[in-house]
């Protein structure tokens, strides 16, 4: 009988250690747009949808605006005549999404990242900082939003352009943020919405 005891107590005791280490590794997996050290495929072919496109768009903004719509999942750069150059992004999960009226305050080429207290506390397995590179979630380029933690990015990660997965930043294939960061000056205005214009 003390045999039969001690078999039990040692099975959950493993299974314990099992389910530990299993809920472990789902922590270091964490959010998948945020891969440190992962090298951006650039062979990846986005969906038509998120490709680069010049479209027709009514709009009331003056040319060079960024409309961002988060529920399309799309960046607007206004230009003349009704049309503007339309960007396929991803954006905040749900729960991240958030809408405003803001400006570009700062740029960068291959930006350094520090996660902010509250994504660290969230994905503790995150660096809490990570020089520029190819390896680096911000990718590229960076344009940072006001005064908040919120930026228009690249992504070591071109298979989450078109879904919800971020924190709240908006992101862009590489070669989509740099062709956007050398149109676009600081002081641009960005409008976000959730819901389209009615």
């Amino acid at each position: 009988m003390m045999e039969f005891r001690h078999l039990i107590c040692g099975t959950i005791a493993a299974l314990g250690l099992i389910l530990a280490s299993s809920h472990g590794y789902a922590q270091q997996q964490g959010d998948p747009g945020d891969q440190p050290g992962l090298i951006a495929d650039d062979a990846y072919e986005l969906d038509p949808e998120w490709q680069k496109q010049v479209v027709y768009y009514r709009s009331t903004e003056a040319p060079g605006t960024i409309i961002i719509s988060t529920a399309e999942r799309h960046l607007y750069l206004v230009q003349p005549g009704g049309r503007a150059i339309r960007y396929g992004i991803g954006v905040g999960r749900d729960g991240f999404q958030w809408q405003g009226l803001l400006n570009i305050t700062k740029k960068a080429e291959w930006p350094d990242w520090t996660p902010p207290p509250e994504m660290i506390a969230r994905q503790p397995y995150l660096p809490r900082f990570m020089a520029g590179g190819p390896g680096n979630p911000l990718g590229a380029r960076a344009m940072y939003l006001g005064t908040t933690v919120y930026r228009i990015h690249g992504t070591n990660r071109p298979d989450t352009i078109g879904t919800k997965v971020s924190s709240g930043c908006f992101r862009l294939v590489n070669n989509d943020v740099s062709d956007l960061y050398d149109r676009v000056p600081v002081g641009t205005k960005v409008v976000v919405r959730q819901k389209p214009e009615l």
